[in-house]
């Protein structure tokens, strides 16, 4: 079964429900790096709170760890990017004690505006200093809030209940949400002009580290209050120490810390700042909410492989699971069908989702589809790790969605453009019209599929893909369906659908370019701009058939390049003689050339 490692302490309940649901549970805290790094070698589940740190050895010393579980709403302490790069699901419990944290923003707030932690120590110290502490209203003030997410949106909806006007600065945050949580959305330099409280509420990155300095607080109004319960990272201690001791800062509230534990920083020989030791979300119901669920959500990802809440991978709620189950086996297998005909570069992957499936969440759709094409250039890419290779290899994914198929309820079409050997020849590409001179060739008149599957030239020939593409996709301007057994070429005239003379099909096939993936490669429909497309319309008998699955049962050739044809219709392969087209539906009778290997 399972192993999941519990590293920091937790509500006992996390524990006791991950041995509910089957799994075997270490509870081991207060771990160094490197007693933690041999802990979890053996693990398949890693579940941590602040006081740990993930690190990218502890994730390389974990060969069998598939998700690290944080129980809190910040990641920091986790190297995500390592976990990506080898596969791993980090998760977060954004909602445990995201009241938790705005009430005790609130409580800051109000602390500072009226001096409550330096009025209280003045009075037990026997002092009656009524004057002295003189506070300010919150009523008709500006509250302006930077990150306007889980957090930031309930802080706004406290600060409507204190009479405050709020302004916001999230780059994520639509108008329309806005308009929703009755907030005005600015800049960030906007917000700092106008609010009389500035409060923080978003993740530690690249992009918000040391969000407030100097020039920021040079672009704020005289007497503004701060107050942090996000991050400690976000503020520049060393500005905010110089600007509170000028009085262009009036106080600050900081429950974090640059660095934690906090002992000795300057900061708490200020009156006029408001220092709590990281108690955000310190309260008995949000330990027990973050524990419960790190532990359920743990739990349905090794067991039934539910993502939630999870922070580099695609989420899929359990409600979505069962809706998305046989379109993800049937992307994955798109993507592998694709990706085992690729033999050069891929330059960029579209996918397009149409009907039924485009109102779905698409996105681990998506990564399953990257997972199938990347797959066979790389043993350890998967469902987590495959979006930030395609971005490392600079190929570019577009997802596109209709809400209506042409002719199915719903279809998955996904397009490979490649850089091609054969680029610089494009000057020989047959024209679409050239194409009608192929049809004696085997291959199908345009049509509409009502199966995924492949087709093949009879002898390898070079150019006979291309003019597939070009009959099916005019051009490669608008991709049409094949239908599900090829053509039976009429016997005539050249040029309508009989065969020509071996000296025009010798010379046809001179002038034509090298198939992309080398002769006698299988493929649906290869357009004239490098791009392979495969279309799967969804439904109880459509799948693609892999080559080396339990689905290739194939006895026409063991070659790999002989691809399983469709029913009724024997398949040729490269290292057998030419035959004289597909076997009519209407006659028994098999042409002699036929290969009965």
């Amino acid at each position: 079964m399972p192993k999941v490692l519990i590293a920091d302490e937790m509500s006992p309940r996390a524990a006791e429900i991950l041995r509910a649901r089957g799994l075997e549970v270490e509870v081991r805290p207060g771990l160094s790096a490197a007693d933690l790094a041999a802990a979890v070698s053996d693990c398949e589940g890693l579940v941590v709170r602040s006081a740990t740190k993930v690190t990218a050895a502890v994730i390389a010393a974990a060969p069998r760890l598939k998700v690290i579980g944080r129980a809190g709403i910040g990641v920091d302490t986790v190297d995500v990017a390592a976990a990506t790069q080898r596969g791993v699901v980090v998760m977060n419990t954004p909602h445990g004690n995201a009241i938790t944290t705005a009430e005790h923003a609130i409580a800051h707030m109000m602390a500072l505006a009226r001096q409550l932690p330096a009025a209280d120590r003045s009075t037990r110290a026997g002092k009656w200093e009524k004057t002295r502490f003189l506070g300010v209203e919150l009523t008709g003030k500006t509250l302006g809030i930077i990150g306007c997410g889980n957090i930031g949106s309930i802080v706004a909806d406290r600060a409507h209940g204190l009479r405050m006007k709020v302004i916001a600065y999230d780059p994520f945050l639509s108008e329309e949400r806005a308009r929703g949580l009755d907030v005005e959305k600015l800049e960030l330099d906007a917000l700092l002009a106008r609010a009389d409280f500035i409060t923080l509420h978003v993740p530690l990155s690249e992009a918000t580290r040391n969000i407030i300095d100097a020039v920021a607080i040079a672009k704020m109004r005289p007497g503004v209050r701060i107050i942090n319960c996000a991050r400690g990272g976000l503020i520049v201690e060393a500005d905010l120490m110089a600007a509170l001791e000028s009085g262009r800062v009036a106080g600050a509230a900081l429950d974090v810390f640059a660095e934690e534990p906090a002992r000795a920083n300057p900061l708490f020989a200020l009156e006029q700042v408001v220092v709590t030791p990281h108690l955000g979300a310190s309260t008995g119901e949000a330990q027990e909410n973050v524990a419960v669920q790190i532990a359920e959500q743990v739990a349905d990802f090794l067991l039934a492989g539910v993502v939630s809440n999870a922070v580099n991978v695609p989420a899929v709620s359990a409600e979505e699971a069962p809706k998305l189950k046989p379109y993800m086996r049937l992307a994955e297998l798109l993507g592998s069908f694709a990706g085992q005909l690729t033999r050069s570069g891929i330059r960029a992957v579209t996918i397009e989702y149409s009907g039924q499936v485009a109102a779905l969440n698409t996105r681990p759709l998506t990564a399953l589809a990257l997972t199938g094409l990347l797959r066979p250039m790389l043993d350890s890419v998967n469902m987590v790790n495959a979006p930030l290779i395609a971005r490392e290899r600079d190929i570019k994914v577009t997802e596109i969605k209709r809400d209506e198929a042409e002719d199915y309820q719903t279809l998955i079409r996904l397009e490979v453009t490649t850089d091609c050997a054969h680029a610089r020849r494009r000057r020989h590409h047959p024209r679409p019209r050239q194409a009608a001179h192929r049809r004696g060739q085997g291959y199908p008149r345009r049509g509409r599929a009502r199966r995924l599957h492949a087709l093949r030239d009879q002898r390898g020939r070079a150019g006979v893909h291309r003019a597939a593409g070009h009959r099916a996709g005019r051009g490669g301007r608008q991709h049409r369906h094949l239908p599900s057994r090829p053509h039976r070429p009429r016997q005539g005239r050249p040029g309508a659908g009989g065969r020509r003379p071996e000296g025009a099909r010798r010379r046809a096939r001179a002038r034509a370019p090298a198939a992309p993936g080398g002769a006698g490669r299988a493929a649906v429909v290869l357009t004239v701009c490098r791009s392979l497309v495969v279309c799967a319309p969804f439904g109880p008998t459509v799948r693609p058939i892999i080559p080396g699955s339990p689905s290739c049962t194939t006895s026409v050739c063991s070659d790999e390049r002989c691809w399983p044809p469709p029913s009724g219709w024997r398949g040729r392969c490269s290292s057998h003689p030419p035959t004289g087209g597909p076997k009519s539906r209407r006659s028994p009778r098999r042409s002699a050339r036929s290969c009965r290997t």
